[in-house]
């Protein structure tokens, strides 16, 4: 799986939501909230974003790029994603914990929450965020990837995520901001639409996606089709205890 993330993420097929990301994040560190706090010195903290379920660390790494001055914390339960993202961004910090669980991560200690296509754990995201702190999740939509659905290569996904997640958020004391969506069609080759199935969990369901290498893929499946690339950016902003 971080195999065929790493290939197809480093091809720019998901450079629209590492873009739109980038725009959230830099508006976030421009509002006048979004000074990154201080400590008990008076002293300004730097900006940080705690990458949660970071996978390859491909996101952080393009907000590292357009935006230098984050502190990037990269996270996921699997320790071979947690060494590729540091590999890929040296200056981040990594752990290796488990999302479900109490995260060994201080108290409003995050500027922004980056959950992108991982499990979600709204109680210990509320507590990691400082006040005014922000949150960005990124859903899949129905339409995500149906041209592989209907090949049988990946598995459904279920309507109204989006709307399922704004609601349990906003009743743990998160304000909706903003719900943008992401939708466009990919040109992909047969070797592409593999790397689309193995990288994420319908890999682990298919057994079409035995393949250890794209190139194996029959040549009749090499032509280029359009597969749409369909998400929601969506934007929470923890509010302060009344």
């Amino acid at each position: 799986m971080l195999r065929a993330r790493a290939d197809l993420l480093g091809s720019g097929a998901f450079a629209p939501i590492s873009d739109a990301l980038i725009t959230a994040v830099r508006a976030s560190l421009e509002s006048p909230s979004g000074h990154g706090g201080q400590n008990a010195a008076g002293s300004t903290l730097p900006f940080r974003v705690a990458d949660l379920g970071c996978g390859t660390g491909h996101y952080s790494a393009e907000l590292a790029r357009a935006i230098p001055e984050l502190e990037l914390l990269l996270a996921d339960r699997s320790p071979d994603a947690v060494r590729s993202g540091l590999r890929t961004l040296r200056s981040a910090t990594g752990i290796v914990l488990d999302i479900w669980r109490p995260l060994p991560l201080r108290t409003d200690v995050a500027d922004v929450v980056l959950n992108v296509f991982a499990p979600r754990n709204l109680e210990e995201f509320a507590r990691i965020l400082r006040p005014g702190g922000e949150l960005l999740v990124v859903v899949p939509t129905e339409r995500h990837l149906q041209e592989l659905r209907r090949d049988g290569l990946v598995l459904d996904i279920p309507s109204g995520k989006s709307a399922r997640l704004i609601e349990q958020f906003t009743g743990a004391g998160f304000a909706l901001r903003s719900n943008t969506p992401i939708e466009y069609r990919l040109e992909a080759s047969g070797p592409t639409r593999l790397l689309l199935a193995d990288m994420g969990p319908s890999a682990h369901h298919t057994d079409v996606l035995a393949h250890d290498d794209a190139a194996e893929v029959p040549a009749s499946r090499d032509a280029t089709e359009p597969v749409t690339v369909s998400v929601e950016l969506v934007r929470f902003e923890l509010m302060a205890p009344a």
